[in-house]
């Protein structure tokens, strides 16, 4: 098995890495700062130098490439700031994946292009006040009428909300229980009846906004169905690999908070040599570079096994759980190395373990993941509503 990455990723990784730290890690600070997202004009920048979409097809503006790559160029960006980085996110691992594998040709026409070049945004709408953890409890509902989809409901905890392009709407076309009658419709952000809450204010994810959808009567064409009823199913298999884009998010933020303290401990000293000399400190380091590093390994073997496909379950959720942990325990043990300056605002450690935190909350909790693993594990699903 070889583990090496081809010239071509180097190449494409090594190009993510010098853009983002050195054109957008002042443009991240500023994300931070003002909890506004990646302005427009750098989002079409992005698509121009081929960030966005790396594994959407070239016939649709795409690179063409597979999941690794994808996950290559998000790592590096999520490095500087996962700010910057969610709209790489949003264009290679998010809901757009659903609709390029599973929505009608002139959905695709109209929508990947312009995720591809910056120019469009699309946003996932799953979770609802009463369908959390619980998805198939969801109740926003989809009835067709006079040719059109009528949309009713609303969702919670949208990354994006209020401010993407369109939204990924999960939704219940008919009255049969559980994940059977759930699909899922494509809604452009000015259609008529749809509506926002207050943007919620979070610990951190500082410039991806967040809001509650409301949906009343919201009508779209039939051909922006992404998946009918029944399709619960391929909307997870696609969310396999947003799981493994959570994994890096978490990962980025983990090995740039390394390499962070692998700087600084050689420059403070204390007791008149530097940290670095004491093996307390030594032992931290080694730690932390260790969990980065099994984490990177998760993730790529998830990627790679997918092939032309989606990572399995059982990958994405082991790639995705140990991951959430490892960011929040290297964040904390790099924020204890660094000590006051850690702590401080004017360094990006703290910001580090506040974003770190929420990435293992997003997209399924911890412990789901590890549901899904004993699942997998057993080969069948484990009810956990009450009897």
């Amino acid at each position: 098995m070889d583990f090496s990455l081809s010239d071509e990723q180097r190449e494409l990784q090594q190009a993510a890495r010098r853009f983002a730290r050195s054109e957008l890690a002042d443009v991240a600070r500023q994300v931070e700062e003002t909890d506004e997202p990646l302005s427009a004009d750098w989002k079409c920048k992005l698509g121009e130098l081929g960030f966005l979409g790396v594994n959407l097809p070239e016939t649709h503006g795409g690179l063409g490439l597979g999941a690794l790559e994808a996950l290559l160029v998000l790592e590096e960006f999520a490095q500087v700031s996962p700010g910057i980085a969610f709209p790489v996110f949003e264009s290679s691992v998010g809901p757009i994946m659903a609709i390029e594998r599973f929505g009608g040709e002139a959905l695709k026409r109209r929508i990947i292009p312009k995720v591809c070049a910056g120019e469009h945004v699309v946003a996932v709408a799953m979770s609802e006040p009463e369908a959390g953890t619980a998805l198939t409890d969801l109740t926003t509902s989809a009835r067709e009428e006079d040719g059109e989809i009528v949309l009713n409901g609303t969702k919670r905890w949208c990354s994006g909300g209020g401010r993407s392009d369109g939204y990924l709407v999960y939704c219940r076309f008919t009255d049969e229980p559980g994940a059977k009658g759930i699909g899922a419709v494509y809604v452009d952000k000015g259609a008529a009846g749809l509506s926002f809450g207050e943007r919620e204010r979070l610990m951190g994810f500082r410039g991806v906004p967040s809001a509650d959808i409301f949906l009343d009567d919201v009508r779209v064409p039939k051909e922006n169905v992404v998946v009918g009823a029944g399709g619960f199913k391929k909307l997870m298999e696609a969310f396999d690999l947003e799981r493994c884009g959570n994994a890096t998010m978490s990962l980025g933020i983990a090995a740039g908070a390394v390499e962070k303290v692998g700087e600084y401990i050689q420059e403070r000293r204390a007791f008149g040599k530097p940290l670095i000399d004491f093996q307390a400190v030594q032992l931290k380091l080694a730690e932390m570079t260790m969990q980065v590093e099994a984490s990177r390994l998760l993730i790529h073997r998830a990627a790679w096994a997918a092939e032309q496909g989606f990572p399995s379950v059982l990958d994405s959720s082991m790639a995705k759980c140990f991951a959430n942990e490892m960011v929040r325990e290297v964040t904390g043990k790099a924020m204890q190395v660094m000590g006051g300056y850690g702590y401080s605002k004017q360094y990006d450690i703290e910001q580090r373990m506040r974003d770190g935190w929420g990435w293992g909350i997003a997209g399924g909790a911890i412990d789901v993941q590890k549901v899904n693993i004993a699942a997998a594990i057993a080969g069948r699903r484990f009810n956990q509503r009450a009897k």
